[in-house]
C-alpha cells in the first residue's frame, strides 16, 4: 500500500492521502520519539483531533499558523492536522531569536502559534514585541518544567482531549497552498517559501521511491530537523507515504546522540549533512559496522567530500547518496543513486527534473564549462510570500535559478563549483572557494575547512579557516605544509595566502558553514 503513482486528481489533500493509505497499518509504529511510540492509527486520530482544535480556535482554511516545535510526534500531528483542515502551517527554525519570530508572525499574518515548551519563552517575547495576543498552544514534548508553561496558555494535550476528531478533510485543490517554509535568510530577511499539496507528492514519486529507494520495512532517522525542507521529506513525507517507521530526536544531532539512535533503534535509512558525517568519522566512539543496521544514507546541504563518502562506505558498507536540493524545490533534484554512485560529484538530475547550466546572460554554456545551475520540476514553490521582486528574480517561468554553480564532467555527473556570488578574483583570475576547501580537506591534518575572500590593501586574498584533527598542532610549519599541499592539487594562484586555525567553524542549524561570518 501507499500513494499510487497515477496522476494526481485535481482535488487532493496530502494529509488525507497519507492517512487513508495507512489504514491497514493501524497498529504499526509510525513515529518513535524520545517519549513514546505512536501507531499509524493514533497518528491519524491525533491529526484529526488537531484539525478540530484549529476550528475551535477560529482558524479558517487558508489562514496560517506559526509552528515553533522540536522534533517530537506533536510536530507531524500539527502539520498533518493543519493540512487536513485546509490551514497553512508555517514551520520555522527552532534556533532563532525572538526578533526573528516577531518578523515571521507579522509577515505571515499567523492566526495562532503552536510551540514546544522549551521554546515558549522566546515566542512570548516575540508576541509581546508586536503587541499581539494570538492563541498560543504549548506542547509538553519534549518534557517541560513547570516554569516553561503558564496556566493561561492552553496545553496541547488538554485541547486535544477536548476536541472531537474531524471526520473528513477539507477538500483542497492539488495546487492549493499547503504550507510554508522560511529560507535561511543568509542574504537578508528570511523569505516565506510557499508550497502546495502536490509538491509533497512529487518529491515522493520522483526522489523518495525511485532514487532513495525507501521501503515500508525501513526505519528512518533524519538528523536534519522537520522544519527544514530536507528534514520534512526525510521524516514525514517519505516514510508516511510508504508506511515506514520514523525515529524523532528533539535534541541537537551531535555524533554521540546520533550513535545512540543508530545502535539502539537500528534505523536502516539515515539522512545527514556533510559536516555531521565528517564529525561522526572523526569520533572515537564511531560504532562498528555490526552494531548498526544501515542500508542506505542520504546527504544534502553542502557538497559531500569524496574522502568522507569513501571512508563512511568502507567502514559501514553503506552508500551515502549525496544530492542537491533547496527550500524552493522542497527536496533533492540532483543526486547520486545506488546504481550510479560517484563520490566527489552530486550525481545526475533526478528523473522528472531538468537542469541547465547558463552563463551570466542566461545562455547555456558549452559542455564541460562551469555555469549557473537552473532547475525545473513539479515540486517548485509558487513564490516568496509578499516579495514580488525576489520571486521574479528566482522563479523564471518553469525554471528556478538556484544560485549554485556546477560543471558537468565527461561521465555526465555534475560537480559543484561554488555559489554564484562566491567566486573570487585573485591575480586577475577567478577562484571557486569550494575547490580550495576540497583540496585542503584531502590533507590528513584537516577536519574541516572554509575558504573566503578578504580585502587586504585593496586586493582580494584567499583566507582559509581550518579545524584540525586531533593530534595535529596549528603552527607555522603546518601552515606552510598546507599551502604547499594545495599547490600540488590546484593552480598556484589558488592557494590560500592566509590560514587561520579554529576550534570550530560557525554554522547554521542545518550544518552549513556561515562563511559570511568569516569574511571580516
Amino acid at each position: 500500500m501507499g500513494l499510487e503513482q497515477a496522476p494526481l486528481p485535481e482535488r487532493y489533500n496530502f494529509a488525507a492521502a497519507v492517512l487513508d493509505a495507512n489504514v491497514a497499518r493501524a497498529e504499526k509504529a509510525a513515529y518513535i520519539d524520545d517519549q513514546a511510540t505512536t501507531t499509524y492509527a493514533e497518528l491519524a486520530e491525533r491529526a484529526q483531533r488537531f484539525a478540530a482544535v484549529l476550528g475551535s480556535q477560529g482558524v479558517r482554511p487558508e489562514e496560517r499558523i506559526l509552528v515553533v516545535m522540536q522534533d517530537t510526534v506533536d510536530l507531524p500531528t500539527v502539520f498533518l492536522g493543519a493540512l487536513y483542515a485546509g490551514v497553512v502551517p508555517v514551520l520555522v527554525n527552532t534556533l532563532l531569536h525572538a526578533t526573528d519570530y516577531a518578523y515571521m508572525l507579522v509577515h505571515s499574518s499567523a492566526r495562532m502559534v503552536v510551540a514546544s515548551a522549551p521554546l515558549v519563552a522566546k515566542v512570548r517575547e516575540a508576541l509581546a514585541s508586536i503587541g499581539e495576543s494570538l492563541p498560543l498552544i504549548v506542547s509538553s514534548r519534549p518534557a517541560a518544567s513547570a516554569a516553561e508553561h503558564e496556566p493561561s496558555e492552553p496545553d496541547f494535550e488538554g485541547v486535544m482531549r477536548a476536541a472531537t476528531p474531524r471526520a473528513a478533510a477539507v477538500s483542497t485543490h492539488a495546487d492549493d497552498i499547503a504550507f510554508w517554509l522560511y529560507s535561511s535568510g543568509s542574504t537578508g530577511r528570511p523569505k516565506g517559501t510557499v508550497h502546495t499539496h502536490a509538491n509533497l507528492h512529487a518529491t515522493v514519486e520522483l526522489y523518495a521511491r525511485p532514487v532513495l529507494g525507501i521501503r515500508e520495512t525501513d526505519v528512518v532517522f533524519s538528523a536534519a530537523k522537520l522544519f527544514f525542507a530536507y528534514g520534512l521529506g526525510n521524516s514525514l513525507t517519505f516514510p508516511l507515504s510508504v508506511g515506514a517507521t520514523t525515529l524523532l530526536m528533539a535534541e541537537r544531532p551531535t555524533p554521540d546522540a546520533v550513535f545512540e539512535r543508530l545502535t539502539q533503534r537500528k534505523p536502516t535509512l539515515f539522512a545527514g549533512v556533510p559536516t555531521l558525517y565528517l564529525a561522526m568519522l572523526a569520533s572515537a566512539k564511531l560504532p562498528r559496522r555490526e552494531d548498526v543496521a544501515l542500508r542506505v544514507c542520504a546527504s544534502a546541504g553542502e557538497t559531500l567530500p569524496q574522502r568522507v563518502g569513501e571512508q563512511f562506505t568502507a567502514h559501514f558498507g553503506c552508500a551515502i547518496l549525496d544530492g542537491l536540493g533547496s527550500t524552493e524545490m522542497l527536496h533533492i533534484y540532483l543526486s547520486n543513486s545506488p546504481r550510479d554512485l560517484v563520490y566527489g560529484t552530486t550525481g545526475r538530475p533526478v528523473p522528472g527534473y531538468e537542469v541547465d547550466l547558463r552563463d551570466e546572460n542566461g545562455v547555456t554554456v558549452p559542455f564541460g564549462e562551469v555555469g549557473d545551475l537552473y532547475v525545473k520540476g513539479p515540486s517548485a514553490a509558487l513564490m516568496y510570500w509578499r516579495d514580488r521582486e525576489k520571486s521574479l528574480a528566482t522563479f523564471l517561468g518553469p525554471w528556478m535559478k538556484t544560485g549554485d554553480r556546477y560543471q558537468q564532467v565527461p561521465s555526465g555527473h555534475y560537480v559543484y563549483a561554488g555559489r554564484s556570488d562566491d567566486l573570487l578574483k585573485v591575480s586577475g583570475q577567478y577562484v571557486a572557494p569550494v575547490e580550495v576547501e576540497l583540496a585542503l580537506q584531502d590533507h590528513e591534518a584537516v577536519l574541516e575547512a572554509a575558504v573566503v575572500g578578504r580585502q587586504v590593501d585593496g586586493l582580494v586574498r584567499i583566507f582559509a579557516f581550518i579545524v584540525l584533527r586531533e593530534g595535529h598542532k596549528g603552527d607555522d610549519p603546518l601552515r606552510s605544509a598546507l599551502q604547499a599541499f594545495v599547490k600540488t592539487r590546484l593552480a598556484p594562484h589558488k592557494y590560500p595566502r592566509e590560514i587561520v586555525f579554529m576550534g570550530e567553524l560557525p554554522k547554521t542549524a542545518t550544518g552549513k558553514i556561515q562563511r559570511f561570518k568569516l569574511r571580516g
